[in-house]
């Protein structure tokens, strides 16, 4: 049952081929069989999902039906999770039991579908390799020494062993689209304010969007219908109609106008990763599609402007875990600054705390002019690069990463390096609007992924041209022989 999709999963429980709580218990099996290998899950919540499974079989059998009933998922733990842990991957939160949904899951649970768990992920999304969490890195299936990418590695991981049909994730600056690309699934970041940042703890506001992970376009598309909408209680929620996603899969691409970015294709980029990426453009052109350069003068701008706003914000959002009223507190303090002091010095780790630095220096009286002031500025001139693009072409291709997964432990001493790994998708956080990362093949037998950019709430367009690509090809099908 692993291997089919989540419209496959659906119909099977339409046709009473099997029952949700037999699809959930053969990924309970998988998690149990195969996730020490990977480390992709914090928590898996297997009572309350057989409960679940339960009452999605039983709302079946009354005659109700939904894409997303009875489906099992994993939500990363980032997002808040009435009686369950939420630690977003921080010793700070591992004893934080949130005491109400996020938004997202809450749709989840209202469309009834079914939690198996809360997955591993960057302390607070900060990382490009999963390696900063307080439980240990998440490995990726391809080859189990190299990192899944991050922050939402571990949603990336149990979608590519098959642990989970789908996951949720969260973006600031690739992290759905990067470990989505080095483990070889679908992963859509939508247009800013597309998704309820509600109860989804924040590392920065103006960055943060949550989207879904899936092995195809398809299910991305069954995924997002369900996360996206207006929320009263985001005041950065936009109020605009959900279209049906699935709907728009099937349209033809033919004459869609492809934008290639000179800056994509120049130094920096693996040969062997370039030439798979070829290779999909000229699948993509087969299918109708038209090529044209294009170019994103301000793209070098992108990770310095990014690692001046982002620290920033982190700087201010991380300022309410101080020990006094929820989280990680430190042992007898001697005093109030004592227990600020010790509680975040023992709470947070050395790149949460790094960027902490960062933007409080950044937003200091003296230099709050000279970098975070300016780095807004910068990225109104990043924005503007996407702006004069699409006035030529309806979508945006190129690599999402530099590089396939790298080896665990090969960039944790250089964070600089590390900040380059993530050059090809920080600009569209920056900029706001919705990208896609999808399977096109393999480097060095590692997953490679084609970024797909789209104009504001152009989702549809991104998951059409992605799904008539995954018609042609077979590369999303392909699981890790190991978990298959």
């Amino acid at each position: 049952m692993h291997t089919l999709s989540i419209a496959e999963m659906a119909e099977g429980l339409r046709a009473k081929k099997f029952s949700s709580v037999e699809l959930t218990d053969a990924f309970l099996a998988r998690i149990a069989k195969f996730d020490k290998q990977l480390n992709a899950y914090v928590t898996v919540t297997a009572d309350q999902a057989r409960a679940e499974a339960k009452k999605a079989d039983q709302r079946r059998t009354k005659g109700e039906d939904g894409p997303l009933l009875g489906i099992p998922i994993a939500q990363k733990d980032i997002f808040c999770t009435r009686g369950v842990k939420t630690s977003c991957g921080s010793k700070m939160l591992d004893n934080f039991i949130a005491p109400y949904d996020a938004t997202t899951v809450a749709k989840f649970n209202q469309a009834g579908a079914v939690m198996l768990g809360k997955t591993n992920m960057d302390e607070f999304a900060m990382g490009s390799s999963n390696e900063t969490s307080f439980y240990g890195p998440v490995r990726n299936p391809w080859n189990t020494k190299t990192v899944p990418g991050g922050s939402s590695g571990g949603s990336a991981a149990v979608v590519a062993a098959r642990l989970a049909p789908a996951a949720t994730g969260t973006d600031t600056g690739g992290s759905i689209r990067q470990p989505a690309a080095l483990v070889g699934i679908t992963g859509l970041k939508p247009t800013y304010g597309r998704v309820s940042r509600y109860g989804m703890i924040a590392f920065a506001s103006s960055l943060d969007q949550g989207g879904p992970m899936a092995p195809s376009a398809e299910d991305a598309a069954i995924l997002l219908r369900a996360m996206a909408g207006f929320d009263p209680l985001d005041s950065t929620s936009m109020d605009k109609a959900v279209p049906d996603y699935a709907a728009q899969l099937s349209a033809s691409i033919k004459g869609l106008k492809i934008g290639l970015p000179k800056e994509y294709f120049g130094e920096g980029l693996d040969g062997a990763v370039a030439k798979v990426i070829g290779e999909a453009i000229e699948q993509l052109k087969k299918l109708g599609a038209t090529v044209h350069e294009i170019s994103l003068p301000n793209t070098g701008l992108a990770v310095p402007t990014y690692y001046v706003i982002a620290p920033a914000e982190c700087s201010s959002n991380l300022s309410r875990f101080d020990g006094v009223r929820f989280g990680y507190r430190c042992k007898d303090p001697k005093d109030l600054h004592d227990l600020y002091k010790r509680s975040r010095g023992e709470g947070f780790g050395a790149e949460v705390k790094r960027r902490i630095m960062i933007g409080t220096y950044a937003l200091s009286a003296g230099y709050y002019d000279a970098y975070y002031l300016k780095a807004q500025q910068l990225r109104r001139l990043i924005k503007n690069d996407f702006d004069e693009a699409f006035k030529k072409v309806d979508v945006i291709a190129g690599p999402t990463s530099p590089s396939v997964a790298f080896n665990l432990g090969e960039k944790t001493a250089d964070p600089v390096t590390m900040y380059l790994s993530d050059i090809y998708t920080i600009a569209v956080n920056l900029a706001g609007v919705p990208a896609l990362s999808m399977p096109a093949g393999f480097a060095n037998k590692l997953p490679v992924g084609l970024q797909l950019i789209g104009n504001f709430f152009d989702e549809g367009r991104l998951l059409n041209v992605a799904h008539q690509y995954q018609l042609a090809t077979d590369w999303h099908r392909r699981i890790p022989a190991e978990f298959a």
